[in-house]
């Protein structure tokens, strides 16, 4: 892709009311983004879910001018703007639901990191969530898997340090763009992490870390991990936002225990009840993902880099998949797999045959996908997988 297709999508993404969706409706009317940005506001306008508000931002020429400045900003950083489809565009990214049109890296995207294992948590650990990112981190690196986070304090920042001390590479996945790295102070974390693995981020380098894109970035931690573990998280922790994507996204979820009288746990208590795996140490994250092959020969990252390490460890035999218990279903539970049990429904669809409100019913269907008996499908429809 040619830098003026770069600055095309880039214009797209940086109008107001277009995100992949929209963008998604606009490219298979039109067929390319150069042809949406030449159509008429009247042909656009007729695009369902446009609109005359967006036809007419879609032809104002100052997001292009917006576009080609940060454009101009991320290569006079060295960040390297990548688009869905195109080179350097993580492919287990590019099949989820409302995958990011554009990433901005540092750092680089490597077939390795194809091995991803998401480590989430709390801001707020105790020494025992601590101690466990930090134990699962450090020994996922050894064994040569790639250790992906989003940077935040907590159980992300003690979990890309475990990572690199272990001398493996470890992936962290921004709110903003790479003028406001946040939090300030993981800024001497975030120049390791770019010399042994990468920044991730959909924004442009200019946008702030506002509250309302650190839910969204969640959705890309995920969507780059093989399966993603919550180490510690309270209820409401915006951890368990991870979980949701991961579920909705066919990712194993996973949650560490603690003691059932700590507040710090209770997130991590209620994902155990609604089906995620227990996780007490990284075998039962290999046996969750069996198969799934560690890169061979790894050579940690300090040992690419000339400074002096132990010889990489030997790569774990694969572990065999281990067939699920049959599992009871509560009477939400059965409503919805007996809706699916012959065909793939809609989200309306489902709240008509089960009398569920939505936001049970997305509870309901976070349990069952993490239990694996049901999958999304594209267009946010779902499946009987059991």
């Amino acid at each position: 892709m040619n830098e003026d297709e770069l600055l095309d999508l880039l214009t797209l993404q940086l109008t107001p009311g277009i995100g992949p969706v929209r963008l998604t409706a606009l490219l298979d009317r039109f067929g390319s983004p150069a042809a949406i940005l030449r159509a008429e506001q009247t042909a656009l306008g007729e695009v369902e879910g446009i609109g005359p508000r967006i036809a007419q931002a879609l032809r104002d020429p100052v997001h292009r001018e917006t576009a080609q400045r940060e454009y101009g900003r991320a290569r006079g950083l060295g960040i390297a703007v990548v688009a869905r489809g195109g080179p350097g565009y993580p492919p287990m990214l590019a099949d989820i639901p409302g995958a990011p049109t554009l990433l901005f890296l540092r750092g680089g995207w490597l077939p390795e990191d194809a091995q991803a294992v998401g480590l989430v948590g709390t801001r707020h650990p105790n020494a025992y969530g601590r101690r466990m990112a930090a134990m699962l981190a450090g020994e996922l690196a050894r064994r040569g898997y790639v250790v992906i986070s989003g940077m935040a304090r907590g159980i992300d920042g003690v979990a890309h340090t475990a990572a690199l001390e272990a001398g493996g590479r470890t992936l962290a996945v921004l709110a903003g763009g790479f003028d406001h790295l946040y939090p300030p102070e993981h800024r001497p974390l975030s120049q390791r992490i770019m010399a042994q693995g990468a920044l991730i981020t959909e924004s442009v380098p200019s946008q702030e870390p506002l509250k309302g894109l650190f839910p969204a970035r969640n959705r890309i931690i995920s969507g780059l991990a093989r399966a993603v573990v919550i180490v510690q998280a309270a209820e409401g922790s915006g951890a368990l936002i991870t979980a949701t994507h991961a579920a909705e996204q066919g990712r194993p979820v996973l949650a560490v225990p603690g003691p059932v009288d700590e507040e710090q746990h209770t997130g991590c208590h209620q994902l155990l009840r609604d089906g995620a795996t227990l996780c007490r140490g990284v075998d039962d994250i290999l046996e969750e993902i069996g198969g799934l092959q560690p890169r061979p020969n790894v050579t940690p990252v300090r040992e690419r880099t000339g400074s002096p390490t132990a010889a990489p460890p030997a790569a774990p035999a694969p572990v065999a998949a281990v067939p699920r218990p049959v599992v009871k279903l509560n009477d939400e539970e059965q409503r919805v797999c007996t809706a699916l049990e012959k065909v793939a429904r809609s989200m309306d669809e489902l709240v008509h045959e089960t009398s569920l409100p939505v936001p049970r019913l997305s509870t309901v269907l976070m349990g069952l996908q993490m239990r694996k008996l049901v999958r999304q499908l594209p267009g946010n429809r779902y499946e009987w997988s059991g």
